[in-house]
């Protein structure tokens, strides 16, 4: 039965199936373990990983007469194995095999998102290539600022997931313990070796020191990294979706044929990937919170921390996997609109390299304050109306042309400036 089985993808992680195997695993593992060091019977091990199975129909059967999740278990794997069942969870508690699997849980997981992310920062990557000198507005406080790419900001992006990808490696070892120490972690049951070999045959490591659980920081800390994953996702997400309006239009999400946008207005096309995007990184961030909460337990352990577990930590791995994956296509047929970046970039009469022509005065020997007035005055003449041109004014200002000729007016104006250290930021990122 279990054989039939080959690693799932995230969804088939967290089914019931799934986490008894899991169980099972350490459970076998844990006899292994105690065989090798001579506790048990080297054959009643070799009976055990022969006929070892589970139901969890059956499971659940006995679960809702017994009311408990790992007795259940192991009533039924007993009733695969017979007499050499007597051997399995031998001075084990039932949070040795619950934390302990769960790990095995989380790493699997953490490997399926580690690998969506190596997907989403290459779609990143090859999307910034190649718009590397794609020229666009900049903008702070959305307002327009001063020129940059497309491929800027998203070098910004990239920049952002790969420190991600280095905050899951770290992630992993910090998730990536066991704990096979008895009621209450004194090892009063169970000799320390067991937890050791069989934790290192689970690919674990032993936790430090352990109550009756793995502290619950471990597992704060993981849905909290994913949160912080989730948020940038939804800073993309959010771009995309300001940068869709219909008076900006500078990019727009893949639109396919046959798709509606409105059931009332034919003409909609809406960005609704991004704001799915932006919705489920609430409820990531949501569970993070959760999850602070169980790091609290009482004395050596309750199990409110367990109700919790159930639903938060399968969903933020759930979301999180999909909202990669959703990203990462989306980031790949993402439409960019070049021209309406001109446009934008030049409304008002190229408004926006005000700066440029600050300075510019300011190295020909005016006063840095006589030279911000008289920029000022005539962007805020041009400014927010549509005959409004700033390179017209400039260009007529006698104060300005006693300092500048005209070709040093049009360098102000020439956006190749603001990109002369590009290349820095593209190095640095390997792009």
């Amino acid at each position: 039965m279990i054989e039939r089985y080959t690693l799932p993808e995230m969804g088939n992680l967290w089914t019931d199936f799934y986490k008894f195997k899991t169980w099972l695993q350490v459970e076998i593992a844990a006899c292994e373990a105690q065989a090798e060091l001579g506790y048990i019977p080297a054959d009643a091990v070799e009976e055990i990983k022969a006929k070892a199975n589970f139901e969890p129909k059956r499971i659940l059967e006995i679960e809702a007469e017994v009311r408990h999740d790992v007795i259940a278990f192991l009533t039924n794997v007993n009733e695969y194995v017979g007499e050499a069942g007597r051997y399995i969870h031998l001075g084990l508690t039932s949070s040795d095999v619950l934390d302990t699997a769960l790990a095995l849980q989380l790493v699997a997981s953490l490997d399926v998102i580690s690998q969506r992310l190596e997907d989403l920062i290459e779609a990143i990557r090859q999307k910034a290539r190649e718009h590397k000198h794609t020229v666009m507005i900049g903008r702070s406080h959305g307002i327009h600022a001063e020129p940059i790419t497309f491929g800027f900001k998203l070098a910004g992006w990239l920049a952002e997931v790969l420190r991600h990808q280095e905050r899951l490696k770290i992630l992993r070892q910090t998730i990536a313990v066991g704990k096979i120490s008895g009621a209450v972690g004194t090892y009063a049951n169970i000799e320390p070796r067991v937890e050791a070999i069989a934790c290192e045959k689970l690919g674990l490591k032993a936790d430090t020191a352990s109550t009756q659980v793995i502290s619950r920081d471990r597992h704060a800390d993981y849905v909290q990294q994913l949160a912080l994953l989730a948020a940038s996702i939804e800073r993309f997400a959010v771009e995309i979706r300001n940068l869709q309006k219909t008076d900006v239009l500078e990019v727009e999400e893949f639109f396919a044929k046959g798709q509606k946008g409105s059931s009332a207005m034919p003409h909609k096309r809406n960005p609704i990937r991004s704001e799915r995007l932006t919705g489920m990184a609430r409820l990531v961030r949501s569970h993070a919170g959760a999850t602070l909460e169980n790091v609290a337990l009482w004395h050596e352990r309750d199990i409110s921390h367990s109700s919790v577990e159930r639903v938060v930590l399968p969903d933020a791995c759930i979301l999180t996997h999909f909202m990669l994956v959703e990203t990462t296509d989306l980031v790949k047929n993402l439409l960019v609109y070049p021209e309406n970046m001109a446009r934008n970039l030049n409304c008002y009469g190229g408004v926006v390299f005000s700066q440029r022509v600050l300075l510019t005065l300011v190295e020909k020997g005016m006063n840095r304050e006589e030279a911000y007035a008289i920029v000022q005055q005539s962007a805020h003449t041009a400014w927010n109306k549509p005959e409004g041109n700033f390179h017209h004014l400039i260009s007529q200002d006698p104060r300005v042309t006693q300092k500048l000729s005209p070709a040093e007016i049009e360098q102000c104006f020439d956006p190749k400036h603001h990109l002369q250290h590009l290349e820095t930021v593209y190095q640095r990122l390997d792009i």
